[in-house]
């Protein structure tokens, strides 16, 4: 993965502006609600890729406070899995059982609305425990600030040569884990803060929403956010216990929003480097198939919010922790075993 500026690049203007299972949690009071509102109440009809009549009764509509950019009416389909990808470094499980997982964190507004369904009967898949966490606007990760890799609070780079540029030819080879990354596996918490964290579970029809910020970006990433969906386990008053992880995935973002948003503060103060859509290692480039969000904001405003929404298809017997050394998209077989797990999850 590239992240960093080379010498080619130009250092004028913000570096984002390009072109273009173990489960326990504690119960909270009070039954999943149909939608969160951004600035006002906002429902949609689900991206499900279902037949019709998997469809019948299974989306929502409302007036949304504002004019979207764009929407699609066209069902996609019964129904590919979604593509599977490494939890990252930076899962904590089940920490928070909650919908609005904003906490104090400053950004964009967004609902997440999302389905899970079988992949192969299209039927909803209800009382699923859904995951998701994700950086914030500047790219920190609650719970691991001091290894996340964000960039912010704006600045002026610095200028002129340095005059003390080590000489000689280095030896050895570097130790420790990547910056902003953690090494390839999961990494033990270096704090308490579990802002834009949060699990919640799928209604009888199948969906679950969640409040929270569009995220940022940091370094070597695409902007994503990370999900997981447990089932098979049973919901008692200690928790949601027992059962499997048969997803782990990544939602991602199109050019056009994540550049929307570069301009809106405090996005646009990150002075880190941003890896592109097309450039990100993780993602495989298929689309809805791939975890890619659609997306309904008012075009030229979209500070005053965002509906992000998606259909999973998942296989309810299978296991998918994300924790394995398969090989992500843009490796090869032979160097995922020593890249995979230094780059490209450290980085996730």
């Amino acid at each position: 993965m590239t992240g960093n500026m080379t010498e080619g690049q130009s250092a004028h203007g913000p570096k984002h502006k390009r072109n273009v299972t173990r489960r326990k949690v504690v119960v909270a009071g009070g039954a999943a609600v149909a939608a969160v509102g951004v600035g006002g109440t906002i429902a949609a009809t689900a991206n499900a890729g279902q037949t019709a009549a998997s469809a019948k009764g299974a989306s929502a509509s409302a007036t949304p406070s504002a004019t979207p950019t764009a929407t699609s009416t066209a069902d996609e389909g019964c129904y590919k899995l979604t593509s599977e990808t490494t939890e990252g470094p930076y899962y904590i499980d089940a920490d928070k059982l909650r919908q609005d997982i904003t906490e104090d964190r400053e950004g964009i507004p967004m609902t997440l609305r999302l389905k899970v369904i079988d992949n192969e009967t299209c039927k909803p898949v209800r009382n699923a425990a859904v995951d998701i966490w994700h950086c914030d606007a500047l790219g920190l990760y609650s719970g691991y600030e001091d290894l996340s890799s964000g960039g912010g609070g704006g600045g002026t780079p610095p200028s002129g040569t340095p005059t003390d540029v080590p000489s000689g030819t280095p030896t050895g080879s570097p130790t420790g884990p990547p910056p902003g990354g953690g090494g390839g596996g999961h990494q033990e918490p270096t704090d308490d803060k579990r802002y834009l964290r949060g699990t919640w579970k799928t209604d009888k029809q199948g969906f679950v929403t969640f409040k929270t910020v569009f995220p940022g970006w940091y370094q070597g990433r695409c902007v994503h956010i990370h999900t997981k969906v447990h089932v098979g386990g049973t919901w008692t008053d200690a928790g949601y216990e027992g059962g499997n992880t048969c997803h782990t995935g990544q939602f991602f973002f199109d050019e056009e929003s994540v550049l929307a948003s570069a301009e809106v503060e405090p996005y646009s103060t990150s002075t880190t480097e941003r890896t592109t859509l097309t450039e990100d290692t993780i993602y495989d480039q298929s689309g809805t198939a791939g975890g890619l969000l659609k997306l309904k904001y008012k075009k030229n405003a979209i500070a005053k919010g965002v509906l992000g929404t998606i259909t999973m298809g998942v296989d309810p017997d299978a296991t998918h922790e994300g924790t394995d050394d398969a090989v992500q998209p843009g490796a090869s077989e032979t160097t995922s075993e020593t890249t995979s797990e230094t780059a490209t999850a450290s980085a996730s």
